[in-house]
């Protein structure tokens, strides 16, 4: 589990069909054999480190839903260790496990701050809402518009976000990994079981107490 508050920038130094390796300083501060660490929020298992790099293990799967695949060495990436029990929850509770790879379509500056405008697919589109969260490429960020179907939303980054996450490295036409907020989907969950293990449970009910 992650927060979306990222740590460091790291620099993609390796990458094949089973591993790939990492330059990093933060994250491995008090790093173990088989600890996570999201890296542009997908959540990865290391399985080496030295003083300043790690590897992680990485499937076909996670190459082919992910942008992690279409990655050189050189590229920045977003870390961020596992959250640690009693840690401090800046952003929301991200996963690591992306949903689906969107990409940017607008960037605009206005004043100290950016608005960034994305297209997602379907997939993710029904966990998009006004004010809801989202992690892009691991960032916790909050939707300030989006269309009726949410295939189209923008976020609003102030310059610490800008600056201290590969954010700045975006332009329109790059694709990003997505991870919708667990929140809805495990109300999506709770809405498709049977009336009688969910008495009184509705869109409604849940506007009513402000989950929807």
């Amino acid at each position: 589990m992650f927060t979306g508050i990222i740590q460091e920038i790291g620099q993609l130094r390796a990458l094949n069909t089973e591993y790939l390796t990492v330059g990093a300083r933060s994250v491995l501060e008090d790093v173990a054999m088989g600890d996570s660490i999201s890296v542009d929020g997908t959540c990865l298992t290391v399985v080496r480190f030295g003083p300043d790099t790690f590897t992680v293990g990485v499937s076909a799967e996670t190459l082919r839903r992910t942008t992690l695949g279409t990655k050189q060495p050189g590229a920045r990436v977003n870390l961020e260790a596992a959250l640690r029990a009693g840690g401090k929850l800046g952003g929301h509770f991200v996963s690591g496990h992306i949903d689906g790879v969107g990409r940017c379509v607008a960037i605009t500056q206005g004043g100290a701050s950016w608005e960034m405008d994305f297209q997602a697919d379907a997939v993710v589109s029904r966990y998009i809402v006004p004010k809801g969260s989202i992690a892009i490429n691991g960032v916790s960020l909050t939707v300030a518009e989006c269309n009726s179907t949410g295939d189209w939303f923008r976020v609003a980054v102030i310059p610490h976000s800008f600056e201290q996450t590969t954010l700045a490295d975006l332009r329109p036409g790059t694709t990003v990994n997505l991870e919708g907020d667990l929140l809805g989907k495990y109300v999506e969950k709770l809405l498709g079981l049977a009336p009688q293990a969910a008495p009184g449970v509705s869109l409604d009910f849940l506007a009513e107490h402000g989950y929807a």
